[in-house]
């Protein structure tokens, strides 16, 4: 499994249209076979940083993912309101591999 993890400088006078954004992308990750892990929005401390996080089950699922987003009518009106609204100012895109089972003896096994 690979996580998505991206992160937003949004402008803080829009962060009701980017909650529309990420609210349309929950959807649309799920549509094409992604766990999405939600949107996180400002709420104390800077005012116009976001995150989000989803997972494919492989860097190639996802990356069919991306190829499909480009022509689906749904995702390119998300990519539109975006830029219309100018929510996003930038972001940033990394991949980590998450791990989600706890272990409270993995230290001793190691």
């Amino acid at each position: 499994m690979i996580t998505c993890y991206l992160s937003y400088q949004i402008d803080p006078t829009q962060v009701a249209a980017f909650e529309a954004y990420g609210k349309s992308w929950i959807a649309l990750v799920e549509k094409y076979g992604g766990q999405h892990h939600g949107y996180f929005l400002p709420h104390e401390g800077p005012n116009d940083l976001a995150t989000a996080a989803f997972s494919f089950e492989s860097l190639a699922a996802y990356e069919e993912y991306r190829e499909k987003i480009k022509t689906d009518a749904d995702c390119v009106a998300a990519f539109e309101f975006a830029e219309k609204t100018g929510c996003i100012k930038r972001y940033d895109r990394y991949f980590m591999r998450p791990v989600f089972e706890g272990d409270a003896g993995a230290v001793a096994d190691f």
